[in-house]
């Protein structure tokens, strides 16, 4: 009788791990897209000083009553560097303001990183602890988010901003919370 229960366990620890790994994809969940606890939350209202001289820090207190894109970066990140141009092109086309908070970065490396690949910002705050990416939940650079004129946070993107992304994900939220 033992012995029947033991060669059960293979077969349960197998439909254990089938299930953890289905449940997610019959959710349709994406893993390498976690959700954020901060959709649909209040922005954080921590204001970040300048992460230049001459720059505007980021305070945002100062975006209420305004949709607004607020983007997680640095100088180090490769991937940061792909997005510029869609953050340009989101600021050009939407009129939006792109806020970037600057995520423990070197503003002697910061300076020539924006003068090579283009500065779509409003304003840049200086986020050197990474206190405020952990008030926003980000774990990693770069993330963007989109907020509403409420200032409620409307979408978290983990990852460069992709041309596929900014028309299918991007283009139609902000078209949505400039109404």
């Amino acid at each position: 009788m033992k012995l029947q229960i033991f060669a059960l366990v293979p077969l349960l620890l197998f439909i254990g791990l089938v299930a953890l790994v289905a449940v997610p994809l019959l959710r349709g969940t994406d893993p390498a897209k976690p959700e954020s606890p901060m959709i649909g939350r209040a922005a954080p209202a921590a204001a970040l000083p300048p992460a230049l001289a001459g720059v505007q820090g980021f305070a945002p207190a100062e975006i209420s009553g305004k949709p607004a894109v607020v983007n997680f970066f640095a100088s180090w990140c490769v991937p940061c560097q792909a997005e510029q141009p869609f953050l340009a092109r989101m600021a050009r086309e939407y009129g939006i303001a792109i806020y970037g908070v600057n995520y423990k970065d070197k503003p002697e490396a910061l300076a020539p990183w924006l003068q090579k690949h283009g500065n779509p910002f409003t304003a840049i705050g200086a986020d050197a602890d990474g206190r405020a990416a952990i008030e926003w939940g980000v774990y990693g650079v770069p993330e963007t988010f989109v907020i509403d004129s409420a200032g409620i946070i409307r979408l978290r993107h983990v990852g460069p901003v992709t041309a596929a992304e900014y028309e299918k994900i991007f283009a139609p939220l902000l078209a949505e919370v400039q109404k």
